[in-house]
């Protein structure tokens, strides 16, 4: 288990090639590498960011969610067949990185046609998605984030009453967007959480590094070790939380005592 950083957190102010070399230098030691667009689902591009990120592990890859994630459920056969093909470029970037997990957001709900609680039919496709990427060496986790599938406590056990095996990543930040408890969360993932997207609020709402605010991560440290979570949790935040870069390492710091406390 380690506490690193996701590469999201550098988005608009580095790319990922740089990216991964600021925070090998900042002693991340392990990292969640978000691709952010089309030329980065390549495998001249996988290279570039193993050749780039030194001793700097990769735990996970994310990517951006429109550009083919809605996609990979979509009825149309040439859409799939697009969705799939891409989907396997990112894999193989996992391959190439050692990276284990892909973090999934799955569809967006912006349309209100479609109706979002058909969980055995949900379960099926997901269960398609997973077990693609399961064939090539990497284990699907699904997130929980405001806007998309997952954005309820409840809609994960529903899904698992059809679909086993199907692994999670918890993010705090979007919990709190979407008004249920990160406590409820890890409670219904229990178990399937690989990846934990970590990050603190202020006394205003804002977002800002751990340790900079009033989240409680001592009592999420314990919730977790609780369920008995052995993966890596990775600080991410927006490009306008923080100052300077730098700033990181306090962090990183006061996540990796605590976590040496709890776990």
């Amino acid at each position: 288990m380690e506490i690193g950083i996701s590469t999201a957190s550098l988005f608009k102010r580095q790319f990922n090639e740089d990216a991964v070399v600021t925070l090998n230098k900042l002693n991340a030691k392990v990292c969640e590498v978000f691709l952010g667009t089309y030329s980065e689902y390549t495998n001249d591009f996988a290279n570039l960011l193993k050749e780039r990120k030194g001793h700097l592990q990769v735990h996970s890859i994310h990517t951006l969610n429109t550009h083919f994630e809605p996609q990979l459920f979509s009825q149309s056969e040439r859409a799939l067949k697009d969705a799939f093909d891409i989907f396997a470029s990112c894999l193989n970037t996992a391959n190439v990185l050692g990276a284990k997990y892909y973090t999934l957001h799955g569809i967006a709900r912006f349309k209100k046609n479609i109706l979002y609680n058909e969980y055995e039919k949900i379960a099926k496709m997901m269960g398609k998605v997973k077990d693609f990427a399961f064939e090539r060496g990497v284990e699907l986790c699904l997130e929980n984030v405001e806007w998309a599938y997952y954005n309820h406590v409840g809609f994960y056990k529903e899904i698992s009453k059809y679909l086993s095996g199907l692994k999670t990543c918890l993010d705090v930040k979007q919990a709190r967007i979407s008004g249920d408890s990160y406590k409820d969360y890890i409670e219904e993932m229990g178990s399937s959480i690989k990846t934990v997207h970590l990050s603190d609020v202020d006394e205003n709402g804002k977002i800002c590094l751990p340790g900079k605010g009033l989240f409680d991560f001592e009592d999420l440290f314990k919730r977790l070790n609780g369920v008995g979570f052995n993966g890596d949790m990775l600080i991410e935040v927006y490009s306008g939380d923080y100052g300077e870069i730098s700033e990181f390492t306090d962090s990183l710091d006061y996540l990796r005592e605590l976590k040496d406390k709890i776990f």
